[in-house]
């Protein structure tokens, strides 16, 4: 392969670290970003945006170059740390009062460190929350509270297939694990490398496990919740411990030299055809797409199947978040743009601006034409259909720091689903330690 890409680094912090109700009140308020015709308001206004010095913001930016025309809101950018660094800038600049009226901030988990009851504006009262995804309010909420909006598009945990070598064996998109395995079966048999292990890059041997999140909290909600407190473990909970024997029964069907293929290497099979399946995070198209342009269309995609067809679902890594500062002084202008930014208009010139690694958190818009079908299709039906659950990280505070390394333990045969399981919830025993959770070991 001659072509390369190196990893961004958001590809590793994805991976780092459903019940679905609506945060809309039967009267909901307006922001005052449109009169009573439906047209938007044009009122002079200044406000902050904090974000970060390398994330890519072409897609923010024509935004809030939108949102200036449109609404005669100008946002000024800060740069602000990123990674841990930000954690600990955010919590010193709002303790004293000097943060951006609109900070950029990851949902699930994470939020809830940073008190936003004290801090961030609720936005569960206003009009525009009905126009939300409701696994990203799910995630964007802390106490019933909503705190923020989605700052960009989601990814997926899902199964890439090669389109060409499902037609060539007329295979159909399984709907349950069982089939999934006859397929596999069915290109083994062939001679055909029917899963693609990218073991060389060690975070990627972790994605099926966590891709299988939405089979777990369907079968069982209180999952997360239970397991965050310690009173529910991976190893004792039949329903979690079989995304552990997901990940077992597919090394069978891996790639001869998966030790040695990386990332990189992985897009390059999927898209030529020299494996049929590969389980990934969706953020892997524009990767994709920077290699091989339009060949991405060689490509679907279809979630982790459980073992009921008709519970068929996504597992979805959130973006980040818009979050309102409930100090600022033009609090009205800040929720004006809120409001404007999961707008069809907003999204527009988002989407035309910077690709997409999945479906946008808000309901009904439709993806460009030139967006990857198997983005615009395949992902965004689940969306439309409700099916969807975020990934665990979103939901529990509690990952162990040696997923990765567990998982590369099993998917190589060292140790078997029941001990990998074992061994993770000993793992996160310790980070539970940390954060000072009182767990059962």
């Amino acid at each position: 392969m001659n072509k390369k890409r190196i990893i961004s680094l958001m590809a590793i912090a994805a991976l780092t670290g459903t019940t679905i109700f609506s945060a809309v009140p039967a009267f909901a308020e307006s922001t005052g970003a449109k009169d009573a015709d439906g047209n938007w308001v044009k009122e002079e206004a200044t406000i902050t945006l904090g974000m970060g010095a390398t994330a890519s913001n072409t897609g923010m930016e024509a935004v809030m170059e939108l949102a200036e025309e449109t609404l005669g809101i100008t946002i000024e950018k800060v740069i602000v740390p990123e990674g841990e660094d930000l954690d600990n800038w955010l919590k010193t600049n709002l303790a004293s009062g000097s943060a951006p009226d609109i900070i950029s901030y990851n949902t699930g988990a994470q939020l809830k460190s940073l008190n936003p009851s004290e801090y961030f504006a609720d936005l569960s009262g206003y009009d525009f929350v009905d126009n939300l995804d409701g696994s990203f309010i799910e995630a964007a909420s802390v106490d019933g509270k909503l705190y923020g909006v989605p700052a960009g598009s989601s990814q997926a945990g899902a199964i890439f297939y090669n389109k060409a070598i499902y037609e060539e064996y007329g295979l159909e998109i399984p709907k349950t694990w069982d089939e999934f395995i006859a397929n596999c079966d069915v290109l083994k048999e062939a001679g055909e490398t029917a899963i693609i292990g990218s073991y060389a890059e060690k975070w990627t041997t972790q994605v099926p496990l966590l891709a299988d999140n939405y089979n777990v909290v369907t079968a069982v909600p209180d999952f997360p919740a239970e397991f965050e407190a310690g009173d529910a473990k991976y190893a004792t909970t039949p329903e979690a411990l079989r995304s552990w024997e997901k990940l077992e029964q597919s090394a069978q069907y891996f790639n001869s030299d998966y030790m040695a293929t990386s990332y990189d290497d992985g897009c390059d099979m999927i898209v030529n055809g020299d494996g049929a399946h590969w389980i990934m995070l969706t953020q892997a198209f524009s990767n994709i797409v920077d290699l091989y342009g339009d060949e991405v269309n060689n490509i679907g995609v279809f979630a982790m199947p459980g073992d009921d067809a008709d519970t068929n679902g996504l597992t979805v890594w959130m973006p980040g978040a818009l979050i309102a500062n409930k100090n600022a002084e033009n609090l009205d202008a800040v929720l004006r743009f809120l409001d404007f930014f999961v707008s069809t208009e907003a999204m527009d010139a988002y989407t035309g601006a910077q690709s997409v690694n999945g479906p946008m958190c808000v309901k009904g818009y439709e993806l460009p034409e030139s967006t990857p079908e198997a983005i615009r299709v395949d992902l965004q039906k689940y969306f439309d259909e409700g099916n969807t659950a975020p990934a665990m990280e979103f939901m529990c505070s509690v990952k162990g720091s040696n997923c990765p390394s567990i998982c590369q333990e099993l998917g190589s045969g060292q140790t078997t689903a029941e001990e990998a399981a074992a061994k993770y919830d000993d793992d996160c025993y310790k980070m539970a330690v940390q954060l000072g959770i009182d767990w059962d070991n």
